[in-house]
């Protein structure tokens, strides 16, 4: 039996290794003409070394740009594979997670980067050390921090500590990164930011806040329905309304459910927030309280045939929405829950300082890094 000729089969193999480089640079270069065609991302790059703690941390041009950002990443991830190389995020959860740790982890892993979890769930942040302390030693080996707690003081004390961003996955008063999500899937079925209008039915809880704070910030408009012992906290909604002011955005509260009539969009959430300290005669009385909004066909009617059904999930069917709804032909909550990958990974991309050239920047023939590792 003959046997192949080992140098000749060396060098086919390194002429094919060197043709998928190739291909992988020409799909590059192709990727960033495209987003050099489409979008300006010149607003982001002040985000570089940033830290995203609220939505309104953003101003309403970020958050466009993010999203076309977040659509570009989606298309094209090889493009972006090796972008994070060296990079490292470590993620700290208090809270228990599936869309979250998992959008976060694979996501960066996805760009290149590797990714630490420190699971906080029996020890939280700061019992052990504190936070400054702590704090002060991750800034030494990574580049980002993603943190899901339960009090948003920590992530303020975190942030005052730390030379690296921190990005908030969840706090008790917020939810950026969801509240990123829903806007990337509203633009993908249609909504306009700038002039949607979004109707919440529920408990006035973190994600509640975070969509007032995006409807302030691009303008848009908001009607929360919930009774008036769980609307949003006052001294954050009176904020939102100081934002809303200046951007012409409607945000408004009620108890009545026909105020969400030709709504783009119903958004429910969980009655009991994951961590929510209270009684059993307490919990019972908010659902009991919160009954009457239960996301149904017929309330979907209110808001119009064109209304989509939004939730963060998880979702516990049947008692804020039924399963007619939630997996009905409205319904968009796992194009939500997708998106939170993307549009993380956009917002991960302009605070380490690694977007693609924008119009403003010169055209070049790979995914230009506009600066160096933090």
């Amino acid at each position: 039996m003959l046997l192949p000729d080992t140098k000749s089969v060396t060098r086919t193999n390194k002429e094919i290794l060197r043709e998928d480089s190739m291909r992988v640079e020409s799909t590059r270069a192709e990727s960033t003409t495209r987003m050099t065609r489409t979008a300006d991302l010149t607003a982001l790059e002040p985000l570089h070394g940033a830290s995203i703690l609220r939505l309104s941390d953003l101003s309403g041009e970020q958050v466009t740009r993010m999203i076309d950002l977040a659509r570009h990443v989606k298309r094209d991830y090889p493009a972006f594979r090796d972008v994070f190389a060296q990079k490292s995020l470590v993620m700290l959860f208090e809270k228990p997670s599936l869309r979250t740790r998992v959008s976060f982890e694979l996501g960066f892993q996805k760009l290149g980067g590797a990714v630490s979890f420190l699971d906080h769930r029996a020890d939280p942040i700061g019992s052990r050390e504190t936070i400054a302390d702590y704090g002060r030693n991750l800034e030494r080996w990574a580049d980002a921090i993603v943190a899901r707690v339960f009090r948003h003081d920590t992530l303020v004390e975190l942030r005052k500590h730390c030379r690296i961003p921190i990005v908030n996955a969840l706090s008790d008063t917020a939810h950026p990164c969801q509240a990123l999500a829903d806007a990337l899937t509203l633009v993908e079925h249609g909504v306009q930011l700038t002039s949607m209008h979004l109707a919440w039915l529920g408990d006035g809880n973190n994600v509640c806040l975070s969509l007032m704070e995006l409807t302030a910030v691009m303008g848009g408009r908001m009607t929360v329905v919930t009774p008036t012992g769980h609307r949003p906290d006052p001294a954050l909604t009176a904020e939102i309304a100081r934002i809303a002011a200046r951007t012409g955005a409607r945000v408004e509260c009620s108890d009545d459910i026909a105020a969400i009539r030709g709504a783009d969009a119903v958004y429910t959430d969980a009655w009991i927030s994951m961590g929510e300290h209270a009684s059993a005669d307490a919990m019972q009385q908010k659902s009991a309280e919160l009954r009457r909004l239960q996301v149904t066909p017929d309330v979907m009617k209110i808001a119009g045939s064109n209304a989509k059904f939004m939730h963060c999930l998880p979702a516990h069917r049947g008692e804020e929405v039924v399963d007619s709804v939630i997996d009905g032909a409205t319904s968009v909550v796992y194009d939500q829950a997708e998106n939170r990958m993307h549009v993380q990974n956009a917002l991960m991309l302009a605070l380490l300082g690694a977007l693609p050239a924008s119009r403003r920047s010169s055209a070049a023939p790979s995914v230009e890094v506009l600066a160096t590792n933090l």
